[in-house]
């Protein structure tokens, strides 16, 4: 007797999730739904996965990006047909733009129930357009293709990390019954071995441009050199290493994982680029990774005048000020392992100095102020986190303020991963994605405003119960802060602007965090939260820390830490 549909399917999807996993696929996220059992069951039954279930799907796909930003590979997150799918398309936006790899699995109707009012039954076609590296339509699972069925899951999963990585749709028309009995699984690929296939989680190699190369550190030899590093940086170590044999000060961001303690590393550039001086304008500058979030370093790019090398494995051409000259195609380390090997000229010692001595005196003004603060700061507290976690942790921090506040005030750290959905910058699902940072087994910390944290309260559904250690350390201003920042701030009367910018929401986040049965620690000072941090990490599991504080108050706080570290930098460059 030929076997049944429900058989079929459960096999299919074996099939794909123990291909899957000999490719090195260890997390997936799963959304309850009726049309996705089959898939589900492979997933939740293979035993050899991290499988975590979230009622929310569009929570679910952030927690999928943080997993996949954590580990490194790509994370399935998996949905039933109809709107369901469609909740996806933030995370899958996000992951586009910061080049996540991630396979999005969305569960749909059999062609025979499409354009007949089927309910639960949408186009989802290339659902998510050009945000995906490929979109695939598996179709109904058929026993005479079983054959083809252990390519199609390879396929799938190496094109998020081939060139770009990024995510990749592959959409799944089941037939019902949807349950049935396994079958044996088509054998293995030709040359088949177990761990992961070539190529697909491997970093990219550096291509050989030769001469073009070779003309390139030529025309960087001698000169005063500026390394800006931000996130995507694939080996620091060896930007580092160039930047000391070189001695260019390096501009890096958190996320960059170059803000270590290391001679040449400028953690306060924003602070730095606010003074204009002769003595720290570069004749070059050497761009790695993604945009920083600082307006003033972006304003200072597009006028400068320095020549502006852009390098980019992918050859993608970030540069919103328009100002770089030219682009290479190399990963980062690559290419800095290429210029230590010509043996660059470097710079003048004083060069380096000067920059290291503007930024430690940049340090020691902040860490004053804010050490009289006698209320919670926002700085402070994000001086706090970046200070507190322990070695080996990472760091989710919020679009907005947050993001701003680590890269302009915290100071430089050895051990810690910082994350961030700067890709879109959009403020959604970011609650899910430190929980899928933590969910790759790793303690997490989450800094994060009162308003993002509301849109991503589902995030917390089932936080308690998922066993991670993660520290939620929550801002509330009661409102959007990085709206005091903007013109509109002044230029608008004050009940105007709290109706449509200030946006106060009144919510009790303590009651809310409670209510999802979550611990709160409420801090009344910078030095409480930093207690605080620290005592929920060293209780383990899942916790709020909750800081208050004022929008006025907190711009106001900002204007004097921009005045005194303005200050404080003039005086190092007069030798003072």
């Amino acid at each position: 007797m030929a076997p049944d549909t429900g058989s079929i399917n459960r096999t299919f999807c074996t099939t794909l999730v123990d291909e899957w996993v000999r490719c090195g696929l260890t997390h997936a996220v799963i959304s309850p739904g009726s049309r996705s059992t089959p898939m589900a069951l492979a997933l939740a039954e293979d035993g050899r996965l991290e499988v975590q279930v979230h009622h929310d799907e569009r929570s679910a796909s952030f927690m999928a990006l943080g997993i996949a930003r954590a580990t490194g590979r790509p994370a399935v997150v998996l949905t039933t047909s109809g709107t369901a799918a469609v909740q996806l398309h933030a995370a899958v936006v996000e992951a586009d733009l910061d080049r996540v790899p991630m396979l999005v699995l969305t569960a749909d109707r059999p062609p025979e129930l499409q354009g007949i009012g089927a309910p639960q039954t949408i186009n989802q076609v290339a659902l998510f357009g050009t945000s995906v590296r490929a979109f695939i339509d598996a179709g109904p699972p058929e026993l005479g293709a079983a054959d083809s069925w252990r390519a199609l899951a390879r396929r799938a999963l190496a094109v998020t990390t081939v060139a770009a990585n990024g995510p990749v749709q592959l959409n799944l028309p089941f037939r019902e019954p949807l349950v049935g009995e396994l079958l044996e699984l088509p054998p293995l690929l030709p040359h088949e071995h177990s761990g992961p296939v070539p190529g697909i989680f491997e970093p990219l190699e550096g291509s050989d441009t030769g001469s073009e190369l070779s003309d390139l550190a030529d025309v960087m030899s001698g000169r005063r050199g500026l390394i800006v590093a931000g996130a995507g940086i694939d080996v620091p170590e060896d930007v580092l290493a160039f930047a000391g044999a070189v001695g260019w000060p390096v501009l890096a961001d958190q996320r960059s994982g170059c803000r270590r303690d290391h001679p040449a590393v400028i953690a306060h550039g924003d602070a730095i680029l606010r003074v204009s001086s002769a003595l720290l304008e570069p004749e070059v500058i050497l761009r790695l990774g993604a945009p920083l979030a600082s307006k003033v370093l972006s304003q200072w790019l597009g006028s400068c005048g320095a020549d502006q090398v852009l390098v980019d494995p992918d050859a993608i051409w970030r540069d919103p000020e328009q100002s770089a000259g030219c682009r290479v195609a190399e990963e980062p380390s690559s290419l800095c392992r290429f210029l230590m090997d010509e043996q660059l000229v470097g710079a003048d010692a004083a060069w380096l100095q000067c920059w290291r001595q503007a930024d430690d005196a940049a340090e020691l003004a902040i860490a004053k102020l804010l050490a009289a603060q006698l209320t919670p700061t926002e700085p402070g507290i994000a001086r706090a986190v970046m200070h507190t976690v322990p070695d080996g942790a990472h760091v989710v921090v919020s679009s907005s303020m947050p993001i701003r506040d680590v890269e302009w005030f915290a100071a430089r750290r050895d051990s810690v991963t910082v994350h961030a959905n700067r890709g879109a910058n959009g403020i959604d699902g970011v609650v899910s994605t430190a929980v899928g940072v933590a969910a790759s087994g790793i303690p997490t910390a989450l800094l994060i405003g009162d308003v993002a944290f509301l849109h991503d309260t589902n995030g917390l559904l089932g936080l308690a119960a998922r066993q991670l250690d993660l520290c939620l350390v929550v801002i509330d201003n009661d409102g959007g802060g990085i709206f005091s920042f903007l013109p509109q701030r002044t230029s608008l009367d004050s009940e105007r602007f709290e109706q449509l910018f200030g946006t106060p929401h009144g919510v009790d986040i303590t009651t809310l965090a409670n209510a999802h049965g979550l611990a709160v620690l409420e801090a009344n000072d910078d030095q409480a939260a930093a207690a605080a941090i620290t005592a929920s990490f060293a209780a383990g599991g899942s916790h709020v820390v909750l800081v208050r504080t004022t929008r006025d108050s907190n711009t106001e706080l900002h204007e004097r830490l921009h005045a005194v570290t303005t200050e404080a930098i003039e005086e190092s460059l007069r030798g003072e």
